[in-house]
């Protein structure tokens, strides 16, 4: 039976493209479906400033007759692609039934749309905005919930897509800490001597101020991750517009947990923080991915209800690493957090790639262990 490849123009397709995964993963109970209206300001014009960039994002059916057996999306962001040399675009979104002939024949159309573009290969599962959601195929940690911003995958997807000649891209890893376990008392030490210095200040992110603090945030994470001590990490960043620290604002602001979120001072001067947000896949798994104006009750009271919340963003000013900041927030956001939100029990978060051993080492040391390995794959195109 001939597969076709139908690109999404119609309601009817955006339906399609949506509820598709929903049947492919009905009866799987670790599967929960990210919000529909977060998916689509991925693809939207006005609300994704990568379309503002100069980037091209297509997305598609891909069918057998006419039932759906699979979907993904392809795109091209110069500012991005271009840090690579030669220049790779990308594909996301990947959800396919279980027929290697789906995965070849998504893959080679993939492959001719890139060509077209100019681009000699592409890079994927990845996302056609941020760098921290919908990111990779999950290759291990299957008996969990994906937690808000990652997706799901059943496991034979790694087989269908090396079938394709995809080449490993990179690893990355989301890692647990249950909230039952005591912190290791010598990092609590040190954090506590770095508190009691005179020119360090420590406090949770001001609800009432968010836009200020969104602006000091977005200054220490454009220092912070366009100054890696891992080289490969600086590639593909190229920083937080305003314009996006404006809409993350927006986004978060209802679900943002007061006095779990922490900014660091030196000297008046902010020089790391950490972000968090309750796992908000827990209500999108009782809506089918949808929040709609009757459903909006579901949010009174979540964050008190919430059992898994997610490190969102976080990072420290180069001029300030190496004095224990990055344990500081850390190990303060954990103790608002426990007390404020004692009904959370796991966090999980980090997203770290492998070759991030700096990272991963400080998150080992704080008690975390891997918890999920995404991977991300590369392909040449002829």
């Amino acid at each position: 039976m001939s597969i076709q490849i139908h690109k999404v123009n119609s309601k009817e397709q955006i339906e399609q493209f949506h509820s598709f995964p929903d049947r492919l993963y009905k009866g799987n109970k670790w599967y929960r479906p990210p919000f529909r209206f977060e998916v689509e300001k991925v693809f939207d014009n006005e609300k994704n400033e990568r379309f503002k960039k100069g980037g091209e994002c297509e997305r598609f059916l891909v069918k057998k007759k006419d039932r759906v057996v699979g979907r993904f999306a392809v795109f091209t962001d110069p500012e991005k692609d271009k840090v690579y040399n030669p220049p790779l675009g990308g594909i996301g979104f990947i959800d396919l039934e279980k027929d290697p002939a789906i995965s070849k024949e998504m893959i080679n159309f993939a492959k001719v749309w890139h060509k077209e573009k100019g681009n000699s290969g592409f890079r994927g599962p990845i996302n056609f905005g941020e760098n921290d959601t919908y990111w990779g195929i999950l290759i291990d940690g299957f008996d969990d919930h994906n937690v808000y911003g990652m997706l799901y995958h059943h496991d034979y997807y790694e087989e269908l897509i090396e079938v394709t000649g995809a080449e490993k891209f990179d690893d990355l890893y989301m890692y647990h800490l249950n909230m039952e376990q005591p912190l290791p008392e010598r990092l609590v030490k040190i954090t506590e001597r770095l508190k009691s210095q005179p020119n360090v200040d420590i406090r949770p992110i001001d609800k009432k101020n968010l836009y200020r603090d969104g602006e000091l945030i977005r200054t220490v994470y454009n220092r912070a991750f366009n100054e890696q001590v891992i080289e490969e990490r600086e590639e593909e960043f190229i920083g937080i517009s305003e314009e996006t620290i404006h809409q993350m604002i927006k986004k978060l602001k209802p679900v943002l947990m007061p006095g779990t979120s922490p900014i660091a001072f030196i000297d008046g001067k902010p020089a790391s923080f950490l972000v968090s947000v309750p796992d908000l896949h827990e209500i999108s798994a009782k809506t089918g991915g949808t929040l709609k104006w009757w459903q909006l009750p579901r949010l009174v009271g979540f964050k008190k209800r919430a059992e898994k919340f997610r490190p969102l963003a976080f990072g420290t000013d180069p001029k300030y690493r190496g004095r224990g900041l990055e344990a500081l927030v850390f190990v303060e956001g954990y103790k608002w957090t426990k007390q404020h939100y004692p009904n959370l029990k796991v966090l999980e978060g980090g997203f770290v790639s492998e070759k991030n051993w700096i990272m991963r080492r400080s998150l080992e040391a704080l008690g975390c262990k891997i918890a999920k390995t995404y991977r991300v794959y590369k392909w040449m195109i002829d």
